[in-house]
């Protein structure tokens, strides 16, 4: 099964073509990354993917179901999504607990395995260290850190990133990408990330699509010139 199926996805904003023949899937247990020039429209199929917009042909499609029958779980991170103002009242560690409450747990105490998956996820993008620190002092880096590990904490079945590790120190994008591979292999979830660092990468990724600009379009219009696997 795919959990995502494009099909000759074609896009355009005011009648001007931006996407055009895009046709790619993702599977349970892949770790697709998604890359083009600035400008390629990564983010803009990426919402067509999520239904945010409308492609003008052709189809994206989400599965209803995870490989276990049950409604699939969507994990997204926009590009930039921390907003929190100084006053925000909550601690790191009460921000990304929060996301193991989707799963059912409003009115449960949290167990050693939210715990687990907790602890994890601060320290996959570097901030277990800054669990106790109250969300209004970080940086803004740090916020999307945050927000960041508390996708991870939800535990979705497919996790849809928008170049996530912006701000992120060498080090970090490791343990990062290191995290993503072990959801991907160990526990069969699925992964489509819009990159820049496609070269660190090679190593975890099963799937790599590049976007190019269409060879004599007058206008910016991409297409998928790649789809390379390992």
């Amino acid at each position: 099964m795919n959990y995502i199926t494009v099909d000759n996805l074609s896009f355009s904003y005011d009648n001007e073509p931006v996407l055009q023949d895009i046709s790619f899937n993702v599977k349970p247990g892949q770790f697709v990354i998604l890359t083009g020039e600035n400008g390629a429209a990564k983010s803009t199929l990426v919402r067509n993917i999520l239904g945010l917009l409308t492609p003008a042909s052709g189809t994206a499609v989400i599965s209803p179901r995870n490989t276990n029958g049950e409604k699939l779980s969507i994990g997204y991170a926009p590009q930039q999504i921390s907003s929190f103002n100084v006053g925000f009242p909550s601690t790191v560690y009460e921000l990304v607990s929060s996301g193991r409450y989707q799963k059912g747990k409003w009115f449960k105490r949290l167990d050693k395995e939210d715990a687990t998956h907790i602890e994890r996820a601060l320290k996959s993008v570097g901030m277990w260290e800054q669990r106790n620190k109250r969300i209004g002092e970080l940086s803004g880096g740090q916020k999307q850190r945050i927000c960041l590990a508390r996708i991870f904490a939800t535990d979705p079945d497919l996790f849809v990133l928008d170049e996530p590790t912006a701000g992120m120190d060498k080090e970090s994008r490791e343990r990062f990408y290191q995290l993503l591979h072990h959801n991907c292999k160990e526990h069969g979830k699925a992964i489509l990330m819009v990159t820049h660092e496609e070269e660190d990468m090679e190593q975890y990724v099963d799937k790599h699509i590049h976007l190019k600009r269409k060879e004599d379009s007058p206008w910016r219009c991409f297409s998928m010139v790649s789809c390379k696997g390992h």
